[in-house]
């Protein structure tokens, strides 16, 4: 495993949320964040002088909720929705063509039974199979078939997961409109992620001189690795490291998403 530098002040950084900042769960309402994180993150912020911001497949709303009361530039869905600043509002588009007609014909051809179950985020749908993870392949190309009606989406594959949205958009469009806003020009760009979806984010930051950092042992084209949530937290801590490294090394977590879950 090929061990990424020390962060520095002179990067922008691109983080991930779940499997990166906080380890995976069985079901996306139960992801736990360790305390401390929220303020750890917030003083990142101010290290590297505003140019940090979380890029996930969540609404920016969740994220908001999980690590209250910091809020940080981010891109949620993809980059379907972003806040470019803390100043700023989030901006997204309120619909898709195509979304809600696949969304039918999800439900017209009994996707959701045996434990798979629909995730709906308004402008992206996602199928979680983790309790089929033995018919992976089955679903994906289910999914993908009914996909394939709707030349305005996409399909893109994460862990235990299938989602569906606009083709426009991705991680990796997402860091080029950050990279153009004052507090991230002229940095290293670093994006650290775990799981297929952050590819497109890391292959931009090497194409711009920067480097990714994988999360966990999947195939990536990422430069360098760390091997779990537990060694980003790690990695993070060397710019500015507060009591934050306590709260992980006695396995204190905070808050949970059940009380939002409708908000996904």
């Amino acid at each position: 495993m090929t061990v990424p530098p020390r962060l520095t002040a002179d990067m922008a950084l691109f983080l991930d949320f779940d499997g990166t900042l906080v380890d995976l769960a069985p079901t996306p309402d139960s992801v736990k964040v360790v305390d401390g994180l929220a303020t750890h993150l917030n003083q990142l912020y101010d290290g590297l002088g505003g140019a940090l911001a979380l890029v996930s497949g969540r609404p920016i709303e969740f994220l908001d909720f999980m690590l209250m009361p910091t809020e940080l530039p981010a891109a949620g869905l993809h980059g379907l929705e972003r806040r470019m600043s803390r100043q700023h509002p989030i901006e997204s588009a309120e619909t898709w063509p195509g979304i809600p007609e696949i969304k039918e014909k999800f439900f017209q051809a009994n996707l959701f039974q045996d434990g798979i179950f629909l995730e709906d985020k308004g402008i992206a749908l996602a199928v979680h199979y983790r309790a089929q993870a033995e018919r992976e392949n089955e679903i994906r190309d289910q999914v993908a078939r009914l996909a394939e009606q709707f030349p305005t989406l996409n399909t893109i594959h994460g862990h235990m997961v299938v989602e569906v949205k606009p083709a426009a958009e991705d991680k990796g469009t997402a860091v080029q409109r950050f990279l153009r806003q004052p507090d991230f020009a002229g940095r290293i760009p670093v994006f650290i992620g775990d799981d297929t979806t952050d590819e497109d984010g890391i292959r931009v930051v090497q194409e711009l001189g920067g480097y990714g950092i994988k999360v966990g042992e999947q195939k990536s084209d990422a430069i360098f690795r760390l091997p779990d949530v537990r060694s980003v937290h790690d990695w993070l801590g060397q710019l500015n490291v507060p009591l934050f490294f306590e709260d992980v090394r006695n396995g204190h977590v905070s808050k949970t998403s059940s009380t939002r879950s409708n908000k996904e």
